[in-house]
């Protein structure tokens, strides 16, 4: 128990609800006790851990392409951030035993510009991809002078390459070259688009998963 020296505004000597009392060299002061922490190992917090950690994973190699991709969301946060917090609530599953990434629901870019329509891909010899795509005539906010953005992932280097300002929508179809160390590896693919006059970008579309040929 804790008491009041010298009336009411004496000293404190001991404890006093959360306020210990104390004196040095003649000086009394207070202090007060520091708030217990939660257990910051709760399942919910591991959980959450473990899929901030899937998608950093994924986002990291990508993390200049999501800045742009990600712009209009970056309010009070990156780009970057903002593919992460997307992709977490979004992107993950779960496979006994663990987390994984449901590729097909991931985006790599986020916005208002319309979509990619029946994006496909298609692997070569020669470490080539090809994306392709449908044009309709007068979707929503498109332009025939979109520039095409598109981004491969290698799922088990957890590596990327990815191509913009080289084709547009109109052109229909877009090739980009892949690393020879990624022969054999299976990649997932990724297109959206950028608007010329205004940069704003579309939600990326999956393309599909294509294994890379020698």
């Amino acid at each position: 128990m804790g008491k009041i020296n010298q009336g009411i505004l004496g000293g404190v000597s001991g404890k006093v609800g959360n306020v210990i009392g104390s004196s040095w060299k003649g000086i009394d002061y207070l202090r007060i006790m520091p708030q217990s922490v939660a257990d910051p190992k709760t399942p919910a917090q591991l959980n959450q851990r473990l899929k901030f950690a899937l998608v950093e994973g994924f986002v990291q190699p990508m993390s200049q392409f999501v800045r742009i991709g990600f712009k209009a969301y970056a309010i009070k946060m990156s780009g970057f951030n903002a593919a992460i917090a997307y992709n977490i609530r979004n992107a993950v599953g779960f496979i006994q035993p663990a987390y994984v990434l449901n590729y097909p629901n991931a985006l790599v870019s986020r916005g208002t510009l319309e979509i990619a329509a029946t994006p496909s891909t298609v692997a070569s010899a020669g470490e080539i991809v090809t994306f392709n795509w449908l044009n309709p005539t007068g979707a929503g906010n498109a332009s025939d002078t979109d520039t095409a953005l598109v981004l491969l992932y290698n799922e088990s280097k957890k590596q990327c390459v990815y191509l913009g300002d080289v084709a547009t929508r109109a052109d229909l179809t877009q090739a980009i070259s892949v690393p020879a160390s990624w022969d054999g590896d299976l990649i997932h693919c990724y297109l959206s688009f950028m608007s010329e006059t205004n940069g704003t970008v579309s939600n990326s579309g999956y393309a599909g998963a294509v294994t890379v040929l020698a």
